[in-house]
C-alpha cells in the first residue's frame, strides 16, 4: 500500500484540528501561560509548530523560502486564538499547495535544508513534519490540561 499525498494532507489537517480544539475558547492568559521552567506556552508551541511545518514542507520540499527565524518563535506572546488559528490555516494551505505539486516519484528525491545544507529526502521531510506536528499537539494538549487544573487564585 502506498500512502498518497492526499492522506498526508488529511493527517496534517487532523493534527491542526486537534491543536485548534485544544486552544479553542482559551483566554489570552492561558495562551501565554508558562507552566514551568523549560516549558513553552501554548502560543509558542502553536507558532513553532506552524513554523516548523512551513519550513519542512514549504522551504525544504517546495523550495519556497519563508525567511523563518526559528528562535523568534520561542518568544511569541499576545497572539489570540483567532491569530493562532489563522497562522495554522495559512501554513496548512501552503502545505497543501506544495503537496499538490508532488507525485509519488518525488518521495525518493533529495532536497537541501536551507538552514544547515543537510540533504534529506522528500519522504523524510514529510515524515518529520508529521511527527513534529503530532509531538507538539501532545505537548499542547498536556499544557491545556495543566491550565484546566490550575488552581484559581481568589481576587484580593
Amino acid at each position: 500500500m502506498v500512502i498518497t499525498y492526499i492522506e498526508i494532507f488529511d493527517r496534517l489537517e487532523a493534527l491542526h484540528s486537534g491543536i485548534k480544539q485544544a486552544i479553542d475558547g482559551l483566554p489570552q492568559e492561558a495562551l501565554d501561560w508558562v507552566p514551568g521552567s523549560e516549558i513553552n506556552s501554548l502560543c509558542v508551541l502553536v507558532i513553532h509548530t506552524a513554523g516548523a511545518e512551513r519550513y519542512w514542507i514549504g522551504d525544504v520540499i517546495g523550495g519556497n523560502l519563508s525567511d523563518r527565524v526559528r528562535e523568534e518563535e520561542f518568544h511569541a506572546k499576545g497572539i489570540s486564538v483567532k491569530g493562532l488559528n489563522d497562522r495554522l490555516d495559512e501554513v496548512l494551505s501552503h502545505s497543501q499547495s506544495v503537496l499538490n505539486a508532488l507525485d509519488l516519484n518525488d518521495l525518493e528525491t533529495t532536497r537541501t535544508s536551507p538552514r544547515d545544507s543537510r540533504e534529506v529526502t522528500v519522504a523524510w521531510s514529510l515524515a518529520h513534519a508529521l511527527e513534529h506536528t503530532a509531538l507538539h499537539l501532545g505537548h499542547i494538549q498536556i499544557i491545556k490540561q495543566l491550565w484546566d487544573q490550575k488552581p484559581v487564585t481568589p481576587m484580593a
